[in-house]
């Protein structure tokens, strides 16, 4: 027996049409270093028509072409990150954190057709040129400057103005489009190897935008306004951009400006109810509002989602009991879309009850399926207590890296034999369905045939008040086969020694996990999505890079 129900395809045109018409008053607005320019959905939606004309009647791109962004978070790009998939094409967020050489070999392995850039951002451009392949015919520059770094380039370069100006206002979006078929393309940060292409459908995206919205996630509606610190080249900001545009929640962009004192100067000035971005931004944000008590008005802000590693309860609590602004755990990846589960504690519970909870990285989704996976390959129980490595399923979960151009999709050990995405992240699943990661598979320290969290000493280290920054690692040793590498940002005019810091973690952790190697450091090493990164400390640990002082025993 067949349904009675009408088979209409999601698609993103279907949010543009939407956000644009029924929430044309709500707004996206660009921080421009001083205040907050902004333009209406209904704006955006007509420019996103301009910018697709222009696409298609004068840089001939074509459905199934891809369309890059090397851009900030800001209006320009939002109208991008509509008009692209809405006309056929695949919009390629280009992540400009990244080394020259994995840039150019993205571009290349996308056979990008079109980039759109921000000027400011040409000089990281620029040299990567006589390295692309002539698939590349356009650059779009967006915003004033000096367009001359370009001059090398073979193509044509446009700026973003005068090529949307006087295009009609409407565009004839395929609203029939296969909602299988590629809308977006993300690649891996590419901490090992050359980045992965993961290649978002239309569907993926719909349902993951209707995801963000559940109350059981981000729970956002038209009275919020969000502040997307997390990247728009970093996982479509967690999706952020679409889900607002269906609910039609205002958009208060950063652009460039993601240092702590323009943001706490933006949230006084534009009062965000909501706002998403990695731990280390929210470090330095805490450190500036505490550092200026009654500079900033932080009131508006009710809720921040912090993902992509683990969040020092440390920094949970300092924004609560000082700034009033709940912290919300989650979890996900580039292959997740990336909302794998967020920390939304059940219901009818006190604070301290629910405390446990938001430690997690949260419950999964009916959509996303788990399960873990031991050393030997075998499921194991959702007790809490099993730990394995973490694979999970479900309608925004890659089955397969895109091959490049004309190639069939790339599975490898990435992915089972049977279909599962297999994460890299160890950790245990609860009755419940409430995730805890105790480590990265390639992190977890192997220490006389037990294991050892990285991220479990790295959370009860920051705890210090004289720590700004833990990063821990696995190093050889002869005895143990690995022990932890201690690396420490001390905060200014910070007292605490390693015997003391050592100490402190004695009353916390188990007496034989306590690290004997300790090192002080300027900054923990961090990947262009803002993750520590650890390879970095593990190669000048063992080139000789790093002043180690090891502790005995009693020390």
């Amino acid at each position: 027996m067949l349904s009675t129900m009408q088979d209409v395809p999601l698609t993103v045109g279907r949010i543009l049409a939407h956000g644009s018409t029924f929430h044309g008053r709500s707004t996206v607005a660009t921080w421009d270093g001083e205040k907050a320019v902004a333009r209406s959905f209904a704006e955006v939606g007509a420019r996103a028509a301009q910018l697709a004309h222009a696409l298609r009647d004068e840089l001939g791109v074509t459905a199934d072409q891809r369309v890059a962004t090397l851009m900030w978070n800001n209006t320009e790009h939002q109208e991008a990150y509509l008009a692209i998939p809405s006309m056929g094409a695949v919009l390629h967020t280009l992540n400009l954190r990244l080394p020259p050489q994995q840039l150019s070999f993205i571009i290349n392995h996308a056979a990008d057709h079109t980039i759109i850039a921000n000027c400011s951002v040409l000089a990281l451009l620029a040299p990567l040129l006589p390295q692309l392949r002539p698939t590349l015919r356009h650059i779009v520059v967006v915003g004033d400057g000096d367009r001359s770094a370009l001059d090398g380039f073979t193509g044509s370069v446009h700026g973003y103005e005068e090529l949307i100006a006087d295009r009609p206002t409407s565009f004839p979006y395929p609203l029939d489009l296969d909602e299988r078929t590629a809308g977006a393309l993300c690649y891996t940060s590419g901490t090992t190897g050359d980045p992965k292409g993961v290649a978002y459908s239309h569907r993926s995206m719909y349902l993951h935008s209707m995801q963000v919205l559940s109350a059981e996630s981000f729970g956002l509606t038209s009275a919020d306004k969000v502040l997307p610190v997390v990247p728009m080249f970093h996982v479509n900001a967690w999706g952020i951009p679409y889900a607002a545009f269906m609910a039609g929640t205002s958009l208060l962009m950063p652009d460039r400006f993601l240092q702590p004192q323009p943001l706490a100067a933006m949230i006084t000035a534009e009062h965000p109810t909501f706002s998403a971005a990695v731990p280390t931004i929210w470090t330095g944000l805490l450190d500036e509002l505490d550092a200026h008590p009654g500079s900033y008005d932080t009131s508006a802000l009710r809720r921040v989602v912090i993902g992509g590693s683990a969040c020092p309860p440390a920094l949970m609590k300092a924004f609560e009991e000082r700034h009033g602004i709940n912290v919300i755990h989650a979890w996900g990846m580039t292959e997740t879309s990336p909302l794998g589960s967020v920390a939304i504690p059940p219901g009818g519970l006190t604070p301290e009850q629910a405390w446990p909870y938001r430690l997690t990285q949260g419950r999964f989704p009916a959509s996303v399926e788990p399960r873990v996976i031991g050393p030997d390959g075998t499921p194991l129980p959702h007790d809490g207590e099993s730990a394995g490595e973490i694979e999970v399923r479900g309608p925004w979960i890659a089955a397969a890296y895109y091959g490049g151009a004309n190639n069939p999709p790339e599975t490898g050990d990435k992915f089972s034999e049977d279909g599962w995405l297999r994460t890299g992240d160890v950790g245990t699943i609860s009755p419940e369905g409430f995730l805890t990661l105790t480590d990265r598979a390639k992190d977890v320290i192997k220490s006389g045939g037990e294991w050892i969290s990285s991220v479990e000493l790295e959370n009860e280290l920051m705890a210090h008040q004289d720590v700004l920054e833990a990063a821990v690692v696995a190093v050889p040793d002869e005895k143990w086969g690995e022990r932890p590498l201690v690396t420490v940002v001390l905060r200014p005019g910070a007292t605490a020694g390693f015997a003391e810091l050592r100490a402190f973690l004695a009353t916390r952790i188990a007496h034989w996990q306590l690290p004997e190697r300790w090192s002080v450091v300027e900054a923990v090493p961090k990947t262009s999505v803002g993750k520590f990164d650890k390879k970095v400390i593990r190669r000048a640990y063992a080139e000789g890079g790093l002043d180690v002082t090891t502790l005995g025993k009693g020390e």
